[in-house]
């Protein structure tokens, strides 16, 4: 086998098409993995609109990949061709000061990012450094491992080490889509009380009221805010996580906050954001940090809470699709098409 199907977009002219590819060969360090499944992400959306760029002419999609090892670049400790994996998305530049000084990946100060910076796994086949990969028990299906892998991961990420959120701080969540719905289930374990979720859709906000929200407020209502701060007793919010990425969501969120509030801003557009007056903001102190990402740690954390029940990620992926649909699947997401969490390639 010489070739791989790979939906491939290229920049210059804003298409996706579905094609033979060669097959990549793993070097040393590197695995060749075999896609079980990949989610298509709003991340995905981004680099096909061209809101998000590629300096290569011509590249293969898809960050959110679990699947087989078919066979490693060298021999390597604790790895074999048939393990199952989910992937880190990300890859040390190997040339900042912190790669030149031996740090690990997770501290490159460039960190190359799969599907943007190099051939993700919208394909049979990718290939991925050995350090990229995290092992997935038996029993935890490879499309929810894939969901893993930024769905889960970029929220977790937010709320346990951005936020940093503790047992009884009140959190509010601004959008339930993929990222949001993850981040209120983070919350919950962290022990976020109240957990309150905020999206425009009744069937969102009723989502996320079954993956553990004790509440959920219509935001583009006349009294969202004044409904938030009742449920927090006047005080605010401790945390709040935009997941929107819009100008007017990152003001509510800011309004909603409390004394010493943190605003972690997960959502990415390319809108501008007036946070409001200065004065207030200075006086009760608040924190506005950008969130991206994750660290491999996140994803291991992530795997054992799956496995022993604590986190339950069943209902996350709404729709699988063959790769040669991979069109279909971005329309759907664009569209909001049946509200979808992730939907899933299957190469």
């Amino acid at each position: 086998m010489t070739t791989m199907r790979a939906a491939r977009f290229t920049p210059a002219t804003g298409k996706l098409t579905v094609e033979d590819v060669p097959l990549p060969a793993p070097r040393p360090g590197e695995a060749l993995v075999k896609v079980a499944a990949c989610g298509i992400c709003h991340s995905d959306l981004s680099l096909l609109g061209g809101v998000f760029t590629t300096s290569l002419t011509a590249i293969t999609p898809g960050h959110e990949a679990a699947g087989v090892i078919d066979r490693l670049g060298a021999p390597t400790a604790g790895w074999q061709p048939g393990d199952r994996v989910v992937l880190h998305a990300g890859r040390a530049c190997g040339s900042c000061p912190a790669c030149i000084a031996g740090a690990a990946a997770d501290d490159c100060e460039r960190i190359e990012i799969m599907a943007f910076d190099f051939d993700g796994a919208w394909a049979e086949y990718v290939v991925v450094p050995v350090t990229s990969l995290v092992r997935v028990p038996d029993d935890i299906p490879l499309e929810q491992a894939a969901v893993l892998a930024d769905a889960v991961s970029t929220p977790y990420a937010a709320v346990v080490d951005t936020a940093a959120v503790r047992p009884a701080e009140s959190v509010g969540v601004w959008g339930l889509g993929g990222i949001g719905i993850h981040a209120v289930q983070s919350a919950r374990l962290a022990g976020a009380a109240p957990l309150i979720a905020l999206d425009p859709l009744p069937a969102a906000r009723q989502r996320a009221l079954e993956r553990g929200a004790d509440h959920a407020v219509d935001p583009t209502a006349e009294d969202a805010l004044d409904q938030v701060a009742a449920l927090t007793g006047g005080r605010g919010l401790d945390v709040a996580i935009d997941a929107v990425g819009r100008g007017r969501t990152y003001a509510q969120a800011n309004r909603a906050l409390g004394y010493r509030g943190r605003l972690v801003m997960i959502g990415m557009s390319m809108d501008r954001f007036d946070l409001g007056p200065q004065t207030p903001f200075v006086r009760d102190r608040h924190t506005v940090t950008g969130h991206l990402g994750y660290r491999k740690a996140h994803i291991e954390q992530l795997v054992r809470l799956v496995a022993t029940g604590r986190l339950d990620i069943s209902g996350s992926v709404s729709a699988q699709l063959p790769l040669e649909d991979i069109a279909e699947g971005v329309r759907r997401l664009e569209t909001h098409e049946g509200n979808p969490l992730r939907i899933i390639i299957r190469p």
